[in-house]
């Protein structure tokens, strides 16, 4: 199995084969909806408060024997998504009954084909009752067609409470809360879904005062009704008004528990949601996986780390969180190590969200050997043809050098199902590179494809352009996104244009800039304007930018010995020394600079100044002759740039 120690072992280490069973073919894996990507949402989903999936009843009340045994039969083979099969017996009946029309349209939609159904649903001779009529409704809602569920459910003959809770539910997934609230109201009878389903709309949409008025009406409530009101009022912040519901709660169940752990998680208050955690009387997957998640999300790897290991058991999302939390706080090698370790057992097996995780981890190691297995065990299973699985292999082949495979990837892999995370892929390795002028070509052919971009899109594009010095294009670039209303303005998009400003030495531009910021400049804005004082030696703004990046990040080392040799490299020696003496009465250090590189299935790593590498003697020698060639090639060094901690003032 994979283990890596690029960094604490500094010297060198033979790379141990990654894993054992990358021979073995991988089965259809699990479809969880572990995570939405690019953004992942690792909290897992309390309950399902939406309306129950139309369904067949159970007891088939027909007469024919023979039909009810055919009924049967269709039924079964459309649960299992044999529908052609399925279909081919109901042509071959001679009295279907209202029963198997519905099983076979329901069948349909299951398997994706709305328009099968429609067809059938509308033939002369179909026979439909007010399930079937719910079904097609539901089936256009599960295609996202609201329009037409809209105009299929006012065509309806008859409706029960079913069919109005499906199409409430289809407005409340389409964002149409006012649509659902005027059913809602219309609605001649309600059932506790009803109610359940428009509250909890009316929570997840942040409208908690009406959702909480809602719940304070109904006439009966079930362990549902608590627990999504105790979801909605967490996510919107009144975490204490959850808990004093949570302890009115008539009955409990475990689900109950985890909403309101989570609650505590989203709300910061790590120690009461362990607290009530330890209390539970029981637990489940959900149960571990939420506070794991919560844990992680609060940068407290540690404590999710010891929580993992404490699990009796654990499924893809357990080791998906894990992993994703230990790429987030920089720990890409014991990433690569839990991802080994899942391998190897015969439980759980990677998704999506896995894959797009452990490819990040190599991407930030530079591991090519690393990526490669992991794309070649990615080769045996559904997720090859993932965009987002792609598009980290796009990325990763990227960030390890390999350029021309990434866009063999994207030329080969991609072309009838490009989609905007591919394009966006593809444009930030063009960027990382450095390859301003090809990116741009990228970006306008993805709009020539009919795609538009969005926020993901401009942070690839002001990168690139900030990386080959197209100022002027940058500048359009950015001035087009502020015009799009439709496309929120990052943070990212912010650092990008000041640092497209400070490379090209336009400071005073930069400086400007923030300071007409609506939003408080975030430490990595003032960073890159510090960065480009640093290049191009403006002592004035450098001073400034310095001041307010140590009022986010006062314990940055780095920013400190950013002002100090801006101070250097202008002559100005007594105030460098004075930065440096202040960080070192504050007992800050720099992280030594640290490299490794591949040479024959052996990572050699290096850290400044260091010599515990068995050939030091020999790299150093190198070195030298490659310093006095330089120097006769006409280099100058720059020995404004001061980096040892034994700076003193003189």
């Amino acid at each position: 199995m994979l283990a890596l120690s690029r960094v604490a072992d500094v010297g060198n280490f033979t790379r141990m084969p990654f894993l054992i069973c990358v021979q073995i073919t991988i089965p259809a894996l699990i479809n969880l909806k572990l995570l939405r990507i690019p953004g992942f949402y690792l909290y897992h989903s309390i309950n399902d408060y939406r309306t129950a999936k139309i369904s067949i009843p159970r007891k088939d009340f027909t007469v024919d024997g023979n039909v009810a045994r055919c009924n049967w039969m269709i039924t079964n083979l459309s649960k299992d998504g044999r529908i052609m099969e399925a279909r081919r017996l109901f042509d071959e009946m001679r009295e279907p009954d209202v029963i198997t029309w519905t099983t076979v349209i329901s069948g349909y939609i299951k398997c994706g084909m709305i328009e099968e159904a429609r067809r059938l649903f509308d033939r002369v001779d179909a026979k439909k009752n007010v399930v079937t009529w719910t079904a097609m409704v539901g089936g256009y809602i599960r295609s996202n067609k609201i329009s037409d569920a809209e105009k299929l459910f006012n065509e309806m003959p008859n409706k029960n409470v079913v069919s109005w809770n499906t199409m409430i539910d289809g407005y409340a997934q389409n964002g149409r809360i006012d649509s659902a609230m005027y059913l809602f109201e219309k609605m001649p009878e309600r059932n506790v879904v009803s109610w359940n389903t428009v509250m909890s709309m009316l929570a997840q949409c942040g409208r908690i005062e009406e959702a909480r008025r809602l719940f304070d009406r109904m006439p009966e409530r079930d362990v549902i009704s608590w627990t999504a009101m105790i979801a909605g009022l967490s996510k919107n912040g009144r975490i204490d008004e959850a808990r004093l519901l949570f302890d009115r709660m008539p009955e409990r169940n475990v689900v109950s528990w985890n909403a309101m752990i989570t609650g505590y998680a989203q709300n910061l208050r790590l120690d009461e949601a362990l607290d009530l955690f330890e209390r539970m009387p029981e637990r489940d997957l959900p149960s571990w996986n939420t506070m794991i998640t919560g844990l992680i999300q609060n940068g407290d790897l540690r404590r999710a780390r010891k929580l993992f290991n404490e699990m009796p058991k654990k499924n893809v999302i357990s080791w998906t969180t894990m992993i994703t939390g230990c790429v987030q706080e920089g720990e890409s090698e014991e990433a690569l190590k839990i991802f080994s370790r899942m391998l190897s057992t015969n439980g759980a097996k990677p998704n999506q969200g896995t894959f797009v995780s452990v490819l990040g981890a190599c991407s930030n190691l530079a591991g090519l050997g690393e990526g490669q297995q992991v794309h070649q065990i990615i080769s045996k299973t559904v997720y090859q043809d993932s965009t987002f699985v792609v598009s980290a292999l796009i990325n990763m082949y990227s960030k390890c050098g390999e350029l021309g495979t990434a866009r063999k990837m994207f030329d080969d892999g991609m072309t009838s199902q490009r989609d905007l995370v591919s394009w966006n892929g593809i444009i930030a390795a063009y960027a990382h590179h450095g390859y301003g002028k090809e990116a741009i070509n990228f970006f306008k052919e993805m709009r020539k494809s009919g795609f538009k971009p969005d926020d993901v899109t401009y942070v690839g594009l002001l990168s690139a352009c900030s990386h080959a010095g197209l100022v002027e294009e940058g500048l359009k670039y950015f001035d087009e996104l502020v015009k799009d209303r439709s496309i929120p303005v990052r943070e990212d998009h912010y650092a990008c244009l000041v640092d497209l400003c400070g490379r090209a030495g336009r400071l005073k531009e930069a400086f400007g800039f923030i300071e007409r910021l609506e939003t408080k400049p975030s430490a990595r804005v003032w960073g890159a304007l510090l960065a480009g004082c640093n290049v191009h030696a403006n002592v004035k703004i450098g001073k400034q930018a310095a001041k307010k990046l140590l009022e986010v990040e006062p314990e940055n080392a780095g920013t400190y010995l950013l002002l100090s040799n801006i101070y250097a490299s202008t002559g100005k020696w007594r105030e460098a020394a004075r930065v440096r003496l202040k960080m070192k009465d504050k007992g800050l250090k720099k992280q030594p600079g640290c490299s490794w590189i591949e040479v024959g299935n052996r990572v050699h790593v290096f850290v400044v100044g260091d010599k515990s590498h068995s050939q030091s003697k020999l790299i150093y020698s190198l070195l030298r002759d490659l310093h006095s060639k330089m120097k006769k090639a006409g280099y100058e060094p720059n020995n404004d740039f001061i980096s040892d901690e034994d700076f003193s003032l003189t």
